[in-house]
């Protein structure tokens, strides 16, 4: 389905479905920013509250953690999007003439 890290092949190579129809635009970036929001910073927060580590911990853990969070999140949600689009059929919008 991707010929780089989050560019789409042209076409499937094992059916030959044509990716043409593919735009997912912002969302995936949209979905990984709340989730890994939700994850890192909560995470941040309860070991704020529980232990108050000094900053540098901080930098050292949650840093690489948002990262890696980020960047695993990525590509499957936009391949989960243009499964999406896909199987409902979507298209750009279109008005209707009189």
């Amino acid at each position: 389905m991707f010929k780089g890290f989050l560019t789409l092949a042209s076409r499937c190579d094992a059916c030959g479905l044509d990716f043409a129809f593919a735009d997912s635009g912002d969302g995936p970036a949209v979905f990984v920013t709340l989730i890994a929001g939700f994850l890192v910073l909560g995470s941040a927060l309860a070991i704020d509250v529980a232990y108050e580590p000094p900053l540098w911990i901080y930098i050292v853990i949650f840093l690489p953690l948002t990262l890696l969070v980020c960047l695993g999140l990525l590509r499957p949600l936009k391949g989960l999007l243009v499964a999406s689009q896909y199987k409902n059929k979507a298209a750009p919008g279109r008005l209707d003439g009189p």
